[in-house]
C-alpha cells in the first residue's frame, strides 16, 4: 500500500507544484492536499503542515511523522488534540540560515544608515542630507537566541563589520562574538546592544521576554529586529518606546497575529518596517527537499534533522 503525504502550506504554491517536486524526490509516495476529503486516511503516514486546523492531525490512524513548513512549531502545538507520540520536524536548512542572515543584515544596515528616515524624507520630497547614519563598526548588534539560525546570524553580522554579541539560555562559544548566558547576564547584554535581533524559540520561558523592562534596558537610540516569534515582543511597549524617543526604530517580520490587519497602526508608523514573515522563507523545491530528507531519515531509523524536542520546548 503506497504511503500518502498530506501537504498543507501557506497557499503560495498549488498542489501540482508540490506533487512535481516530490515526484522526483520520493516517487513511491502519493502527495495529496490537506483539504482533500477523498483521501484514504489509512494511507496517510506523513503530514507537511502550516497552521493545521485543530483536531485534524489526530484523524489519521497511521500518521507517523509531522513536518512543519516553517522553522517554528508553535502553529502545530496550538492543537489541543495533537497526538503526543508523533515526532515533529522543523523546516530548517543551510539555505534557511543563509536567507535569515541576509535579511537581518539588510535590516541592520538599513537601520544603521537611517533608511526609514530616508524613505520618509523622499515621501515628503526633502533633500535630507543630514541623514548620514552610523558606521557599522561602531554599532553593537546583539542576537537573542544562538541556535542554528541565531549563531549563523551573529557570525554574519560580525563578518560585515558589526560588533556582534549574543545571548542564550546556556553558554555558547562563537568565534568573534561576545556571548552572554542566563537571566543574570541578560541586563548586561541588553545595555550594550544598539540593535537587538530576536531569534529565540517559542517556549513558556520566552513568551513576552521583550517587554517594557527589556526595552528600557536598551541604550537610547537602539533598534529592534524581530525575526523570532511575535509572542516574544510587546508591541505596545515597543511603539511607546519608539514614540518617546528611547528607541529609534524597528523591523518586524513576525507578529503575534498574522497577517497584520489592514487598519493596524503599524502599517503607518514611520519608524517601523513590517514585512510578511519572509525573512527565511524557502521556495517550494527547497522545502520539499528538506521534507524528503527528513522522511528518508525517518524510514532508516536515523536521528531526525532539526527534530522538535518536546522536553526542551524547541
Amino acid at each position: 500500500m503506497r504511503e500518502i503525504l498530506l501537504v498543507k502550506t501557506d497557499g503560495s504554491a498549488g498542489l501540482s507544484v508540490w506533487q512535481m517536486a516530490f515526484k522526483d524526490l520520493l516517487p513511491d509516495i502519493d502527495v495529496y492536499d490537506w483539504a482533500d476529503k477523498s483521501v484514504d486516511r489509512d494511507r496517510v503516514v506523513y503530514a507537511l503542515v502550516w497552521q493545521p486546523e485543530p483536531g485534524q492531525l489526530c484523524r489519521y490512524p497511521r500518521l507517523r511523522l509531522i513536518l512543519s513548513d516553517a522553522a517554528g512549531v508553535g502553529h502545530i502545538l496550538a492543537d489541543p488534540q495533537l497526538p503526543v507520540n508523533i515526532p515533529i520536524a522543523r523546516m530548517v536548512t543551510h539555505e534557511t540560515a543563509e536567507r535569515m542572515a541576509d535579511f537581518v543584515s539588510m535590516a541592520a544596515l538599513g537601520l544603521v544608515r537611517q533608511l526609514p528616515e530616508l524613505i520618509e524624507a523622499q515621501g515628503s520630497r526633502q533633500w535630507a542630507s543630514e541623514l548620514t547614519g552610523k558606521v557599522s563598526s561602531r554599532v553593537s548588534a546583539g542576537v537573542m537566541g544562538l541556535g542554528h539560525l541565531g549563531a549563523h546570524v551573529a557570525l554574519r553580522l560580525g563578518a560585515i563589520g558589526f560588533r556582534a554579541s549574543g545571548w542564550a539560555r546556556s553558554h555558547k562559544t562563537l568565534a568573534g562574538v561576545t556571548t552572554y548566558a542566563g537571566k543574570e547576564e541578560l541586563p548586561s547584554f541588553l545595555a550594550k546592544t544598539d540593535i537587538l535581533i530576536n531569534l529565540l524559540p517559542e517556549t513558556r520561558e520566552t513568551a513576552g521576554i521583550i517587554g517594557v523592562q527589556a526595552l528600557s534596558q536598551l541604550p537610547p537610540g537602539a533598534c529592534v529586529i524581530n525575526v523570532g516569534r511575535g509572542t516574544h515582543l510587546d508591541l505596545d511597549a515597543l511603539v511607546e518606546k519608539i514614540d518617546s524617543g528611547h528607541l529609534s526604530g524597528a523591523v518586524l517580520d513576525v507578529l503575534e497575529n498574522e497577517p497584520l490587519a489592514s487598519d493596524h497602526m503599524l502599517w503607518r508608523h514611520p519608524r517601523v518596517l513590517v514585512t510578511p514573515h519572509v525573512a527565511s522563507f524557502l521556495p517550494v523545491r527547497a522545502r520539499a527537499g528538506q521534507a524528503a530528507r527528513t522522511i528518508q531519515a525517518f524510514r532508516r531509523g536515523d536521528v531526525l534533522p532539526y527534530a522538535f524536542d518536546r522536553a526542551a520546548g524547541y
